[in-house]
């Protein structure tokens, strides 16, 4: 008689959805990458001279550094996956956490990039590109949250 009906689930935003698609395709290919094409991705990135200083000067350390690199890009592969996994959860509370979660972890990255990295001779100058694109994946989770707030309080 008196009883009020349940709330509506919360819906879910398809910018979530396009942002975590996007996100695990990036992380997919270079995880991929850098477990099949080190060398190529190096050379690419860093140019031949710097290549070969982070491949190693012996068979032995030629050997760690592939297979650091190789579950490095194991990680970013696993992170993929769970980003297209999480990209079709439908609860608009756990998608903001999520951002949030992600945010952090890409501000954290540009910190470390910011302090640590660009004492390193041989990367130096490359932490500013990284530094940008840390900021771009950040902010495309600070773009979410605004939109999921606005839809919410609109």
């Amino acid at each position: 008689m008196g009883s009020t009906p349940p709330p509506p689930p919360s819906s879910s935003s398809s910018g979530f959805f396009v942002i975590c698609i996007l996100h695990s395709i990036i992380a997919l290919a270079s995880g991929a990458l850098m477990m099949f094409h080190t060398k190529e991705i190096y050379t690419f990135t860093h140019g031949i001279e710097t290549a070969s200083k982070l491949l190693g000067s012996t068979t032995h350390d030629q050997l760690l550094i592939r297979t650091s690199d190789s579950f490095s890009g194991l990680l970013l592969f696993a992170i993929g996956s769970l980003l297209f996994m999480v990209a079709f959860v439908k609860d608009r509370e756990f998608q903001s956490f999520f951002a949030k979660g992600c945010f952090v972890l890409h501000v954290s990255m540009g910190v470390w990039r910011f302090y640590f990295e660009r004492r390193l001779e041989d990367l130096a100058w490359d932490w500013p590109r990284q530094l940008v694109g840390d900021i771009v994946l950040a902010l495309s989770w600070v773009f979410f949250l605004v939109y999921s707030w606005r839809e919410r309080y609109d």
